[in-house]
């Protein structure tokens, strides 16, 4: 499935946080969306997944409108991991991830706990399931709500800063299997060396707008880091995979 964000703007007031921001991921890509902290990634992704209307613009799934479609049907093929999930009640680990079962009508209760049983095994928490979610450190919530995402069984995910909390196995776990999995996804990534290692393309957004776009080892240019990120950037290859990795230090 095709996702496609087409001149989406979102206004505070006079500001403009998102700018007719374009982009497209193709279906079965793996797309990372880059940027400095404040530069629009998070408020573009809710418009993507629902949570925001967009000022202007449209955001289209295979070419419908997912403003304009049913949310049931919305639910069904596009699942999203917010960079701040809160819960009010603890729900267990088995009950969190049950609920991306929900959008599916006509399910059968032990085609619900197969589905659960495998997101929560490719996540790493089955020995979790009946923990209560408030008690769970970050990282181990960050694999609950990513297990529920997969539970969701969906054709696009929408991630915002997965590998939050996470330690680098886990980081480097499950970025992997996102990008195996054959969704199409749309991540907000802010180590540029895990968006190098595991996208396809990468959108640099700043100030609200597409500043570069293309694959990692094109994208990820000195020039382009220091204007963007401040930073003095020195692109290195990974000895084994090739992907453009970075060591960075301040500008002088």
């Amino acid at each position: 499935m095709r996702l496609d964000v087409e001149d989406v703007s979102v206004a505070a007031g006079a500001v403009r946080l998102v700018d007719d921001l374009r982009l497209s991921v193709k279906s079965g890509a793996f797309v990372g969306l880059v940027g400095p902290n404040g530069s629009g990634k998070s408020t573009l992704l809710r418009c993507v997944y629902r949570a925001l209307r967009p000022s202007g613009g449209t955001v289209r799934l295979d070419g419908d409108d997912v403003h304009a479609m049913d949310p049931r049907t919305v639910a069904r093929v596009l699942a999203a991991l917010p960079q701040e999930s809160s819960a009010e009640f603890d729900f267990t680990v088995a009950e969190v991830v049950g609920m991306g079962r929900l959008p599916h009508q006509g399910r059968t209760a032990a085609e619900d706990r197969t589905v659960c049983a495998e997101a929560m095994d490719r996540t790493g928490v089955t020995h979790l399931a009946g923990r209560g979610f408030l008690s769970l450190s970050g990282g181990e919530k960050q694999r609950v709500l990513i297990a529920r995402a997969l539970a969701q069984q969906p054709r696009v995910l929408v991630l915002d800063e997965p590998t939050n909390h996470l330690d680098i196995a886990h980081q480097l776990d499950i970025l992997s299997l996102v990008r195996a999995s054959g969704l199409t996804v749309l991540a907000a990534l802010h180590d540029l060396n895990l968006a190098a290692a595991h996208c396809d393309l990468l959108y640099v957004v700043e100030g609200g707008r597409v500043v570069a776009s293309g694959p990692p080892h094109d994208v990820l240019r000195p020039e382009l880091l220091a204007e963007v990120f401040g930073v003095r950037a020195h692109p290195v290859r990974h000895p084994e995979t090739g992907a453009v990795q970075l060591l960075f230090d301040l500008l002088p």
